[in-house]
């Protein structure tokens, strides 16, 4: 027993053994309280901490590089850490790193002068952002509905990811010529149209949506078909960006490709 408790345990001895009455729900005064020692729950919670977002930047690498496919889904542990990447710093810094990088390659490519250089840019995700959307889903954790998707698009909010903006306006003033390919419907384009302008995209050279009978087509098939033919017209495909593997994948693919971020989902 060390001094401390020895002297509070005298003490109390010795109210007990006076005349006063002791009332044992009022603490004598002074009294020297000894907390418990919680250094071990401390530093074990704090290494469960360090553990998980150890395991869900893991799991967005594998994301990232292709290696987890398919997925519906983000993992039910990770949606805080999905959350505080896309609304914070790691991702905006992931995308000035693309920005650079595509710029950097942008300036270094010798155009021909006729015309028929190319750069394809997705649109969500690669020019829009749709996190308005994501916020009231979970930013992932939620199975992807796409008449709620659907609904979002057709109010034609979605700002513009300002990085790409600055990279769109670059390759142009270059001297490239931009296609926008999506996976969107030709049934939305109006409502995407406006949108883009709103958001600062303009004078793009062709807007490519779903027909009726791209419908059903994986991204990966759907997207090759549409640079197959920018190719079968004479056009040079040297650049393009996207958020989704499926977007750069596949056949007649560009002379470099670019992948933007993009934890929440995953498109085939």
């Amino acid at each position: 027993m060390n001094l401390a408790r020895l002297l509070v345990f005298l003490y109390l001895c010795s109210l007990v053994f006076s005349e006063e009455q002791f009332n044992p729900h009022i603490f004598p005064r002074p009294l020297i309280l000894e907390y418990p020692d919680n250094t071990i729950e401390t530093k074990t919670t704090r290494e469960f901490d360090n553990e998980l977002q150890l395991q869900c930047t893991s799991w967005r690498f594998a994301v990232e590089a292709n290696n987890l496919n398919p997925w519906k889904t983000i993992p039910q542990e990770c949606a805080e850490y999905v959350r505080d990447y896309v609304m914070g710093r790691g991702y905006q810094v992931d995308l000035e790193r693309v920005y650079n990088e595509a710029g950097v390659y942008a300036k270094s490519v010798e155009l021909r002068g006729d015309g028929m250089d190319a750069w394809v840019f997705d649109v969500d995700e690669t020019l829009l952002s749709n996190l308005g959307y994501y916020v009231d889903h979970g930013f992932g954790l939620e199975v992807f509905q796409p008449a709620k998707f659907e609904k979002w698009v057709e109010e034609g909010s979605a700002p513009a990811i300002e990085l790409s903006l600055k990279l769109y306006k670059e390759v142009q003033d270059l001297g490239f010529k931009v296609f926008l390919l999506t996976g969107r419907g030709e049934n939305q384009r109006g409502c995407t149209e406006t949108n883009l302008i709103n958001a600062g995209f303009q004078n793009w050279d062709k807007l490519i949506l779903r027909a009726s009978d791209d419908h059903g087509k994986l991204a990966t098939v759907f997207k090759s078909e549409k640079r197959s033919e920018m190719e079968n017209e004479g056009y040079r495909i040297l650049g393009n960006s996207g958020d989704q593997w499926s977007d750069l994948l596949g056949f007649s693919m560009s002379a470099r490709s670019f992948k933007l971020p993009n934890p929440m989902y995953y498109i085939p």
